[in-house]
């Protein structure tokens, strides 16, 4: 049975409301046991999760150790030396390019690795809020839906929209987002392989004041380091287009912009390339950072973020074991969702147990991850998970004596 849906107007006008039934007992019924196929599928995504995040950390922490003892320093390199080949290798140098990049629609000219145009355009944007409001003894859900215009730097699709006369969008942009990648970049007498280049993202904008004259077309106007595709760029309208610049990796010697980017980089050595190094571990080792450091110091940032990373995970691991426990069990709140007070009750009782549930699962599936290598962790990380357990059982028989 479908729920009935009334409208009302608003004083504002961009803004309405729709006050909706709620829907019945079986409806809801049937929602929360979908939503308990979705926690299954979350609780295996976490268990694959923490038991895949923990093996991953371990082979590369090893292989960083591994590339540490192994890596040789090259001090400023002039040309390629044959006697490093096939080697792991560091250096720092700057970063070199054979040719500016250019963007011909804006005549915008960077000598740089990377040059991205970011396109953004005036749209309309439905936000909505939902609260309970009580009509004549029924309970019913009264959502406020409200239309501001924003600059979005992706489509807008207003045939979402609750209501979409008077709030209509373009369904395209006059103008693409792009990023231009220069074909060869080099770091002293060595080019850098592909997945090198990616690791260059550090992004800076562009300046237009810092451009020398542009020659503009006649629809184009300059303001706040934007190109508008409006003759007033203070009073935009819905479906103004405006643009921006920004550059990574500095490569040349553009007096405006600063010198060329110093990068320090770990890799294998093939000839005159820089390529992943394989290490006995089974990782590859490829390494980037945009600024000036020793090999040390480029392993101990690598073995740190490893540390994060793998904590990340883990809290990520844990957080959809406890959705997926709350979703698979909200099927028992809706069947007492129509008393209030056994409701709240239920309520809390339902999220402590999915707290301690998960995380004593995160912690034996962690400790499963850990048992083929670190059996000693294993045991203990089972011990921890058991906690819980043990200081339930502890309280029964004080629950019982009262």
């Amino acid at each position: 049975m479908s729920s009935s849906t009334t409208f009302s107007g608003s004083r504002e006008p961009n803004q309405h409301r729709r006050v909706q039934s709620k829907p019945g007992f079986l409806e809801r019924l049937s929602e929360t046991a979908g939503g308990a196929v979705m926690g299954i599928i979350l609780c295996l995504v976490s268990c694959y999760l923490l038991f895949t995040n923990e093996g991953q950390s371990l082979k590369t922490a090893t292989s960083l150790r591994e590339g540490l003892a192994e890596v040789v320093s090259l001090d400023k390199p002039l040309s390629v030396d044959g006697v490093n080949n096939n080697r792991l290798v560091h250096l720092s140098a700057q970063l070199q390019t054979s040719q500016p990049l250019h963007d011909p629609n804006y005549n915008v000219v960077v000598h740089a690795v990377k040059l991205r145009r970011q396109v953004e355009m005036y749209q309309w944007v439905e936000q909505q809020q939902s609260n309970d409001v009580v009509e004549n003894g029924e309970t019913k859900t009264e959502t406020t839906y409200s239309y501001n215009t924003e600059w979005k730097s992706e489509l807008v699709n207003s045939r979402n929209f609750d209501k979409e006369i008077g709030h209509e969008n373009p369904s395209a942009m006059a103008v693409e987002s792009a990023t231009v990648v220069a074909p060869e970049v080099k770091v002293g007498p060595f080019t850098l392989s592909k997945g090198l280049v990616e690791q260059i993202d550090d992004f800076h904008a562009l300046s237009l004041k810092d451009l020398s004259a542009l020659n503009l077309d006649s629809f184009l106007t300059i303001h706040d380091d934007y190109f508008y595709h409006t003759e007033n760029p203070r009073r935009p309208e819905v479906g103004d287009v405006r643009v921006s610049f920004s550059f990574a990796g500095l490569s040349g010697d553009t007096s405006y912009l600063g010198p060329a980017q110093t990068v320090s980089v770990v890799a294998k050595q093939r000839g005159g390339q820089l390529i992943p190094y394989k290490t006995r571990s089974g990782d590859a080792l490829e390494i980037l950072y945009e600024e000036d450091l020793s090999a040390g110091e480029v392993f101990e940032r690598e073995l740190q973020y490893n540390s994060k990373k793998t904590w990340g995970l883990r809290l990520l691991g844990w957080f959809l074991m406890f959705l997926g426990i709350q979703l698979a069990m909200r099927i028992i709140y809706t069947l007492v969702d129509w008393i209030p007070l056994l409701r709240e009750l239920v309520s809390v009782g339902l999220t402590i147990f999915s707290l301690c549930i998960s995380s004593s699962l995160s912690f034996l599936i962690i400790g499963f991850g850990w048992l083929f290598y670190r059996p000693l962790v294993a045991v203990a990380l089972g011990a921890l998970a058991m906690v819980p357990v043990f200081l339930a059982r502890c309280r029964l028989p004080a629950k019982k004596h009262q």
